[in-house]
């Protein structure tokens, strides 16, 4: 297995929106199990196949952070429907180590996409899963969490972390 760099803010590739799977071929399941196995070993409950470095609508979730148990792989993910009540949680990210802050996300969403099966892939979700979905949907839309933060927060962030990085 080719070792997967998780690529860190600033990186201008964290910024540019994905483009779409168009098959599912071998080397998209294998780039898929490359993302698994990278997200646990970085103890991360979400990977999106931009953030290390591959410019594809492509996510991996695993809330429970286990390699036994069995990953949620989506191709192409879109969220279709948003509950319009949100909640403010802490949230975190593989690109931005090291920094956690509170964002609001809505409660619940509707997600469709396809499967590694090349199956159709549709899931309601509500709480931590909703919340990874669209964390990981805003990455392949070139949105990071730091995005949502205000702008008092988001220069403190930049200050801190950007210096802390050098």
């Amino acid at each position: 297995m080719p070792f997967l760099e998780i690529i860190t803010y600033p990186d201008p590739i964290l910024r540019i929106v994905a483009e779409p799977v168009k098959d599912v071929t071998d080397e998209i399941k294998k780039l898929s199990e490359n993302m698994v196995e990278r997200m646990y070993l970085a103890q991360g409950a979400g990977l999106a196949a931009n953030q290390v470095g591959v410019s594809l609508r492509l996510i991996v979730l695993d809330l429970q952070l286990k390699k036994d148990n069995k990953p949620i792989v989506v191709i192409n993910p879109l969220i279709i429907d948003k509950d319009p009540e949100e909640i403010s949680e802490e949230e975190g990210c593989l690109s931005v180590p090291k920094y956690y802050d509170y964002v609001k996300r809505s409660k619940k969403v509707l997600i469709n996409g396809i499967t590694l099966q090349g199956k159709a892939f549709e899931m309601e979700c509500e709480g931590h899963l909703a919340r990874a979905f669209q964390h990981e949907i805003d990455h392949l839309n070139g949105i990071v969490f730091i995005d949502y933060l205000s702008p008092v927060k988001k220069h403190l962030f930049k200050k801190q972390y950007l210096k802390n990085e050098r």
